[in-house]
């Protein structure tokens, strides 16, 4: 079948109300007014940061998930189909309402969340095994977040394996706390990409170090490009066992306004340049400016711009 789709992206898929600056080390109390910045409304989960930064890199990408039958999922298809990404196969949840998050962000960008599972928590095997025909028509399928899909994680195995029959590959994010190692060790031989951030990978490993991390996963039978995710220092990617490449930090061509989402956005910069056959290197530094863009503005995709202006913060021809 003709590969028409660069990248399905499939999974949690969020209005982000994003509120900043409020101070996260103190309490915000009772009968209190906080001044904030204007408050925006921004797409968010892995489908809206993900598919909208590998559009905006140049990639032809597919929405898969539910949301509800109400404004906000309204609200998403229509910023989704905005950015021409396919949204033909986001389905509107026949009970759940769509997800929703808060995001109190901090003066330096750092945030936490309120947040409702809503039509995520709804996602599970009939959805994905009926689009198998959309998987087939594509080169990657990133599907996210693990430990926040609890309807899905465990047939996953499955699912991979069947997408990946189609000639699709298949990437998996993390997210929350990260989730343990069950079923997690089920689903890893069945990965072609898999870079969680360094606390999620800490949290289902009990390991602390990078290599041994990605070593727990080797033991599991992951043979995929693996690596973690090191925020502000970069990267680390293991394309193989034993192999390593540091992936050092691009600076943030501005001050850090928000990090919502910049772990989404390098695994969309990651996965774009593994789909243009760019060197692995050059793949992480891709994978690090637009992470590091990411966060100079409010919301995940604020602030990126085309592949040719990403490339140059990256230093990729």
């Amino acid at each position: 079948m003709d590969k028409t789709i660069d990248c399905v992206v499939c999974g949690s898929c969020v209005a982000d109300v994003l509120v900043r600056p409020l101070r996260l080390d103190a309490p915000v109390g009772r009968g209190n007014t906080l001044v904030v910045e204007p408050i925006e409304l921004a797409t968010g989960g892995i489908v809206g940061n993900a598919g909208i930064a590998m559009r905006r890199l140049g990639m032809r990408v597919a929405a898969l998930g539910y949301v509800g039958d109400d404004h906000w999922g309204r609200f998403l298809r229509e910023r989704l189909a905005a950015e021409a990404i396919d949204v033909r196969c986001l389905k509107n949840h026949a009970r759940a309402a769509t997800t929703t998050a808060v995001a109190l962000i901090d003066p330096d960008g750092e945030r936490s969340f309120a947040y409702d599972p809503g039509a995520t928590d709804q996602l599970d095997r009939t959805l994905l095994l009926d689009g198998l025909d959309l998987f087939a028509r594509s080169r990657m399928a990133l599907i996210g977040y693990y430990s926040l899909l609890p309807r899905l994680e465990s047939d996953l195995p499955e699912i991979l394996g069947a997408i990946r029959e189609r000639g699709c590959r298949t990437a998996l994010d993390a997210a929350g706390s990260g989730g343990s190692m069950r079923p997690l060790d089920a689903i890893l031989p069945h990965l072609d990409v898999y870079v969680p951030s360094l606390g999620e990978a800490r949290h289902q490993t009990g390991r602390r170090d990078p290599r041994a991390i990605v070593e727990v996963y080797r033991d599991h039978g992951a043979e995929g490009l693996l690596g973690v995710k090191l925020g502000s220092r970069g990267a680390m990617l293991s394309p193989a066992s034993g192999e390593y490449a540091a992936i050092d930090p691009v600076p943030p061509p501005g001050a850090v306004v928000d990090t919502t989402g910049a772990g989404d956005c390098f695994y969309a910069g990651l996965l774009t340049g593994l789909l243009r056959d760019l060197p692995l290197a050059e793949a992480g530094r891709l994978a690090a400016a637009c992470g590091a863009l990411s966060t100079t503005a409010k919301g995940a995709t604020t602030a990126l711009g085309s592949y040719d202006e990403i490339a140059r913060l990256a230093g990729v021809a």
